[in-house]
């Protein structure tokens, strides 16, 4: 991997006409907030993740993040750790994932992230990762500890195969940080809505709608908020400031809990309709950055 020096310069990308971009902008022109899903691929198996992508797809999840299991997670709580260790045991691998991915897109158009640290697509090869995402048919990558700084041969090769590449900012960044790293993404932007690691909670950090807003003052890619979101509430309070919420643990905590993979798709899809429901309900207006 080449290596970007700290005073990073990024080349702004064009709007690239992916599933994920046409979403947005559908979801902005309808006045709604989007729904992004997280589900750890493979848990606790890969044909159960099938099932359950589709029964978020039918409950109105705009995007779906498929994770990648991992060993040594850094940013992941408990509950997708175990997540993780379920799938690792199952035999979930990059390569299997990706070939989820094509068997879904054969009969479904929801756009598909691939969710992943670094390590893994190092290993399969850059070249061979990109040819067989965007052949399978999926639309993006976040590569949750790969930053900016190291990523030019990356986004090179991934961004050449028509896959948007979707870079994490944290309430710690700087606002000349934030415009970094929304040089270097496309699609949309996942702005953490804290420190910390991945895990519901019951209430969202007081300072969210000014990081919001900082953001919002340096780019024009929507602004996905993740880490902690959970309830519908969370999601109206969203609706006048991001353009989508990112729901994962409490998603992930729904097919720990199930007693059957047919009980964990049922209990996704009712969480997920309620969630889009306080989505539609809280974008009934869009707050104007200053």
């Amino acid at each position: 991997m080449s290596r970007r020096p700290d005073n990073l310069t990024c080349d702004r990308k064009a709007v690239n006409l992916t599933r994920i971009s046409r979403r947005f902008a559908e979801l902005r022109a309808n006045g709604e907030l989007g729904i992004v899903a997280y589900i750890t691929a493979g848990d606790p198996s890969l044909d159960a993740t099938q099932r359950f992508v589709l029964a978020l797809g039918e409950a109105g999840a705009d995007v779906i993040e498929l994770g990648v299991p991992f060993s040594d997670p850094i940013a992941d709580g408990p509950t997708i750790q175990r997540a993780s260790e379920r799938a690792l045991r199952s035999g979930t691998t990059l390569a299997s994932v990706l070939d989820l991915v094509k068997k879904i897109r054969a009969s479904r158009e929801v756009p598909l992230v691939i969710f992943s640290y670094f390590n893994p697509i190092l290993q399969m090869g850059l070249e061979r990762f990109a040819d067989t995402a965007a052949a399978a048919g999926a639309d993006g990558v976040l590569a949750t500890d790969l930053t900016p700084e190291e990523s030019a041969e990356y986004r090179q090769i991934v961004s050449a195969r028509g896959l948007d590449t979707i870079f994490l900012a944290a309430p710690t960044s700087t606002d000349e940080r934030l415009r970094k790293i929304v040089d270097c993404s496309s699609g949309f932007l996942y702005l953490i809505s804290r420190t910390g690691v991945t895990g519901a909670k019951e209430a969202l950090p007081e300072d969210l709608p000014a990081l919001i807003r900082r953001a919002r003052r340096v780019t024009q890619l929507p602004i996905a908020v993740g880490f902690g979101i959970s309830l519908p509430g969370h999601v109206s309070i969203l609706g006048g400031l991001a353009d989508a919420a990112v729901v994962g643990s409490a998603l992930v905590n729904e097919i720990e809990r199930a007693k059957s993979p047919e009980a964990a798709a049922a209990a996704l899809g009712e969480r997920v309709r309620a969630l889009k429901e306080a989505a539609r309900h809280g974008m009934s207006r869009r707050e104007v950055a200053p």
